[in-house]
């Protein structure tokens, strides 16, 4: 039996050896990928070398270079009588090579302790990914709310060429708090999406989403919300405060906020009451007629633009319709120029209605009320969720004056917009659904690489996915 075992544990010790040789050859041969950037830049090192040699050896007459060649000729003569050329040439060649890979085997491994000290990733896979990512379309997501950071939580790993235009009409809460006692544009929706755009996401989410429970004037504020607020004030204002922040946290793309002039929403509702403030509006809990801001046209983020106008495609929500996606296009110059874009432009529908905001609302119901707040069709299609989430949910959601949005696809057609329907919802243990981030970019990109006028570069890559 003691033999028996140890032939076991033998085999297994040289099949995780030959695992891990594989392993390391495959990750060589990743290294002659195209696009890597690698390649060219080891041949142009080794082209200097050579042409620095030949630069000293015409500058000091090829006298010592010539007595080393002499040498060197000799040498190997010497060698090449005692043993064949063709024995000997091949061993040399041999050793030069093992040299080679072992001095880059050692260079790379080097390189790699530095920038991966944990080991969680080989180098020439973050290199790929990089290129990748940084190769990926230019999307523009328009926004605000808990919806947008779930999707830019899914797009960040097709695409690092991001940007997220993010509403500053909050006014309640932490941002509502911060708005009124110190004056700062509100940084609760920016700070949920440079969470949803970081790498190390879910540490960052633990923190930006901390919020103090005692202390006087801290309690109820959320980390994330102060570290923006003491940001702006250093750097001037939110936009600034926005980059540095990226910077530090690695995101991959850009946040930035639609306008920063201190904008205050307004609902006029069908009973002919009109409701002021971002947060009175849903309490209100009556049916919303017509929206608007103060002031009347704020003036865009010229960053914003210039993000738009060199989008590959721009995405809509999801997201509450009248106080997280409209507010962003009440902003007369978002809204020309995603209007002017010749780019893919989708509308992520909400699945579920939102109580004091969009109760009873089709699908059609949130397209048209897009289409009026603007003047004009911004986009061409509507993701929708073709499958009605479990009864749980729906029990749960019934509780609250809430139901799924209803998918009328006669009325959609009649308002000229394609459907792209998909399963892309999570529920979770307690029945509350949500889009399930990496379902819903995958579709996202799916459906833009399908589209006629695009590089057909990108088909190959999502629809893999």
């Amino acid at each position: 039996m003691s033999i028996g075992f140890f032939r076991h544990a033998l085999n297994i010790v040289q099949q995780q050896s030959r695992r891990r040789t594989t392993h390391r050859i495959n990750q060589w041969f990743k290294w002659l990928s195209p696009g890597l950037s690698v390649k060219r830049w080891l041949l142009i090192s080794v082209s200097g070398v050579i042409l620095a040699c030949l630069g000293l050896a015409i500058w000091v007459r090829l006298t010592p270079i010539y007595r080393i060649i002499q040498l060197f000729k000799i040498f190997l003569e010497f060698i090449t009588d005692i043993v064949p050329y063709y024995v000997s040439g091949p061993i040399v060649l041999l050793c030069g090579l093992i040299l080679l890979l072992w001095g880059q085997t050692r260079t790379v491994g080097s390189v790699t302790e530095v920038f991966r000290p944990q080991g969680e990733e080989e180098l020439v896979d973050a290199l790929m990914a990089h290129r990748r990512l940084y190769r990926g379309p230019k999307i523009v997501v328009v926004g605000g709310g808990t919806g947008l950071s779930t999707l830019l939580r899914g797009l960040k790993a097709y695409s690092a060429n991001i940007t997220a235009i993010v509403t500053v009409a909050d006014d309640g809460g932490s941002s509502g708090r911060l708005r009124r006692e110190i004056g700062v544009l509100p940084p609760g929706d920016i700070r949920n999406c440079l969470s949803g755009l970081a790498d190390e996401e879910k540490l960052l989410t633990e923190l930006f989403q901390y919020r103090f429970s005692a202390g006087d004037g801290l309690s109820g504020h959320s980390f994330g919300n102060l570290f923006l607020t003491a940001m702006s004030e250093i750097t001037g204002d939110l936009e600034r405060a926005v980059a540095a922040s990226s910077k530090v946290l690695a995101i991959r793309g850009q946040v930035l906020p639609a306008t920063l002039s201190d904008v205050q929403l307004w609902a006029e509702l069908t009973d002919g009451r009109r409701i002021e403030g971002e947060s009175n509006i849903t309490e209100a809990g009556g049916k919303i007629a017509k929206i608007g801001c103060t002031p009347e046209a704020p003036p865009a983020l010229p960053t914003a633009i210039k993000a738009i106008k060199e989008a590959d495609c721009i995405i809509m929500g999801p997201g509450s319709l009248y106080t997280s996606v409209i507010p962003n296009l009440l902003v007369p110059e978002i809204s020309d120029a995603i209007a002017a874009s010749t780019s893919s432009r989708i509308y992520v529908c909400n699945i579920m209605t939102q109580p004091g905001e969009t109760d009873g609302y089709s699908v059609a119901d949130h397209i048209e009320a897009i289409d009026k707040a603007c003047g004009r069709r911004l986009f061409n299609a509507v993701l929708v969720h073709k499958k009605s989430p479990s009864s749980r949910a729906l029990f749960r959601y019934a509780k609250e004056k809430s139901h799924p949005v209803f998918i009328d696809r006669e009325a959609i057609s009649k308002l000229g917009r394609r459907i792209v329907p998909a399963n892309v919802i999570q529920e979770d243990e307690v029945g509350y659904v949500r889009h399930n981030p990496h379902q819903l970019a995958r579709v996202l990109l799916r459906w833009y690489s399908r589209t006629p006028h695009k590089m057909s570069r990108f088909k190959k890559i999502y629809s893999k996915k």
